[in-house]
């Protein structure tokens, strides 16, 4: 019995996990954006596309053989198939750029740090930016 209960609250642990959560969201407003989508071409962009081909896509079909139980192909629901996926892929690809072009345009880039220190052209030291005279060989340094 001991276990049983270090395996339950691994699993509970593992269920709990931020990931596993925000999968479960996904999952969840992913069905509810797919019904949005299957919508959008059923009820809208295929009767659109219907006055231009003259018929609705989800009502092709191909019957195979003869007789009352003849399988049949519903290509048309395939083609409709497809069209919701393009749909959901580009709304998705217009959503994660405009996304990242706001997280581009609102991030803040660290500034690039001006040089403090030289190189002295004498001995190769390092020294101050400002300094005009090396502090290692006492050499004269020219003002730029």
């Amino acid at each position: 019995m001991a276990n049983d209960k270090g395996f339950i609250n691994e699993f509970k642990k593992f269920i709990l996990r931020g990931n596993v959560m925000d999968m479960a969201v996904g999952v969840i407003v992913g069905g509810a954006f797919t019904a949005i989508v299957t919508s959008l071409n059923q009820d809208i962009l295929t009767p659109i596309l219907g006055i231009f081909g003259g018929m609705d896509f989800s009502s092709l079909t191909v019957t195979l053989g003869s007789g009352e139980n003849a399988p049949v192909l519903c290509y048309g629901n395939f083609i409709t198939a497809v069209i919701n996926f393009l749909i959901t892929a580009f709304v998705i690809f217009c959503l994660v750029k405009g996304i990242n072009t706001l997280n581009d345009k609102f991030s803040k880039k660290p500034e690039p740090m001006a040089p403090v220190t030289k190189k002295c052209p004498f001995c190769k030291s390092e020294i101050a930016i400002e300094a005009t005279r090396c502090a290692y060989c006492t050499s004269q340094l020219e003002e730029k």
